[in-house]
């Protein structure tokens, strides 16, 4: 029979497969079919069983938009090898692009090991994708709201946002919602102020008082409306992910041990990444992965450029946020880190270099099962004692006479 791979050429309301046999001996690939199928179930179906008809062991897809989940779905588990190849890849010559004739490409070249393959995770962490995902989603229209709320508000004339710490705190909706029901008042409005305000009376009633129509009562009725909703599906999601990480609740605890990492954060990145990062056999190719390691163009031995690749961008989004909270983080290893290349690299450069630390440490702690331990505040003694003596020879190339003196000294050996 040999060894037989097909391509698939996916496109929104059609597929088009060509199954091909590997002559190893030579290696090379002859032509053996070729189909249209639809994106359909029931076409999908068809695929599945065709191709199981015809004894293809491998099949190889291009990752077109969303368009190629339902195919991987349909031929999971029935095809023995699955590739999700990247669609730049692939490129065809100006003027000899043909859809079979890609797809025929997509096996040449996956036998010739040229595609740039995907990551697509097993089932159960895809469907975990799916719900931090829109979590995130939910979470940036959160944001996106409150700068439209903000827009509404310097229309009408209202500094609500310069004397609220939170604009959408219990504080601020409540004058929104009273506002919005058409209290104009700037008295009554301040009465719903508490106690906890860094601002006086006066100054909330100067920043309440504007022009306030009625076309911006209704319309920020309706953003309220909008905030309640996503507020709402935000809280549902919570105890979904929650129920779906049971299993990992451990992975979770050690990965928010870590600072600048919280409990949603982890969740977020065992979503990505898994919860034992078994499909990176090192730190180094995680980070590769996530594109958060320094990038490399190389020409007559020179680097022009270490501009990261792009990758998760989901991931990347987390690990650069928690490098920016880890090294606010006073007496942390990485706020040591990040003031000792702020000088050289910058700020920007500086974080990046964190976050790119930090997702080799997340893999650690992942894939060995490990717990993080904080360097920055109590260091070990080797490590003193190293930062030690690089001082003092510093010191010395200075012109200055320095002897290292223990402020503990080490207790006298005891006699037998």
């Amino acid at each position: 029979m040999g060894y037989k791979v097909a391509g698939i050429d996916i496109h929104k309301q059609v597929l088009m497969v060509v199954v091909m046999l590997l002559v190893q001996a030579e290696g090379r690939v002859e032509k053996l079919e070729r189909r249209r199928f639809g994106t359909t179930t029931p076409e999908l179906e068809k695929l599945a069983a065709w191709l199981q008809a015809l004894g293809v062991q491998e099949a190889v897809m291009e990752s077109t938009a969303q368009y190629w989940k339902p195919v991987w779905g349909a031929l999971e588990g029935k095809i023995p090898t699955l590739h999700l190849a990247q669609a730049f890849s692939n490129r065809a010559r100006r003027g000899r692009k043909d859809d079979f004739r890609d797809a025929e490409r997509w096996v040449r070249r996956r036998v010739a090991g040229e595609l740039v393959l995907s990551f697509v995770p097993p089932p159960e962490q895809r469907n975990l994708r799916t719900m931090t995902r829109m979590q995130v989603h939910l979470t940036q229209d959160r944001g996106r709201l409150h700068n439209q709320v903000e827009c509404l508000l310097e229309e009408m004339r209202i500094k609500l946002s310069s004397v609220l710490s939170d604009l959408f705190g219990v504080t601020g909706r409540h004058i929104l919602g009273t506002l919005a029901k058409g209290e104009t008042d700037p008295q009554k409005l301040a009465a719903w102020a508490g106690n906890r305000l860094q601002c006086t009376s006066q100054e909330l009633v100067a920043a309440l008082t504007g022009k306030v129509l009625a076309m911006h009562q209704r319309l920020l009725g309706l953003y309220l409306q909008r905030l309640q909703l996503i507020d709402d599906q935000i809280d549902e999601l919570k105890p979904m992910i929650a129920a779906a990480l049971a299993a990992h609740q451990e992975a979770v605890q050690r990965l928010a041990e870590v600072p600048g990492f919280g409990a949603d954060s982890a969740q977020q990145m065992i979503a990505e990444v898994g919860p034992q990062a078994a499909t990176f056999p090192s730190a180094g190719e995680m980070s590769s992965w996530v594109g958060t390691c320094p990038g490399q163009n190389e020409s007559a031995e020179e680097n022009h450029s270490s501009r990261s690749a792009k990758g998760n961008r989901y991931a990347r989004r987390l690990l650069t946020e928690a490098a920016n909270a880890a090294v606010k983080t006073k007496g942390s290893h990485w706020q040591v880190v990040f003031r000792r290349l702020l000088p050289r690299l910058g700020y920007q450069q500086a974080v990046w270099a964190v976050a790119h630390r930090l997702c080799r440490v997340v893999w650690k702690i992942l894939h060995d099962k490990v717990r993080y331990v904080e360097q920055g505040v109590n260091r070990d003694p080797k490590a003193r004692s190293n930062r030690a003596r690089t001082l003092a020879r510093a010191l010395r190339q200075l012109g200055y006479s320095v002897e290292l003196t223990p402020l503990t000294p080490a207790p006298a050996p005891t006699s037998p």
